[in-house]
């Protein structure tokens, strides 16, 4: 997840990165006084990338009204997003 500062004029500046490995109500509280600080200072925190894990457990403690989530992106013109086959030299062709 991505954490991205907004301020008044609308720029936007990258915080940084938070890792989402360890997801539990420590991770949120954090994330929602950090929310609370930015708007202490006129700006916003908004939270990109995040999982759909994470955005349960934002929805189930109440603070989907205070946190800020950038809506999921969807795979360009429906191609669905994976991996992609790797060919080896001398793997035979098809």
């Amino acid at each position: 997840m991505t954490l991205v500062q907004v301020v008044d004029d609308g720029t936007e500046v990258v915080l940084g990165r938070a890792d989402e490995r360890r997801l539990d109500l420590a991770l949120v509280d954090a994330l929602a006084r950090m929310q609370l600080t930015a708007r202490g200072r006129t700006c916003l925190l908004r939270l990109r990338g995040v999982s759909e894990e994470l955005r349960e457990l934002i929805e189930l403690v109440g603070l989907a009204d205070v946190l800020i989530l950038e809506p999921r992106r969807e795979a360009e013109l429906g191609k669905q997003l994976g991996v992609e086959k790797v060919v080896q030299p001398g793997d035979p062709p098809g």
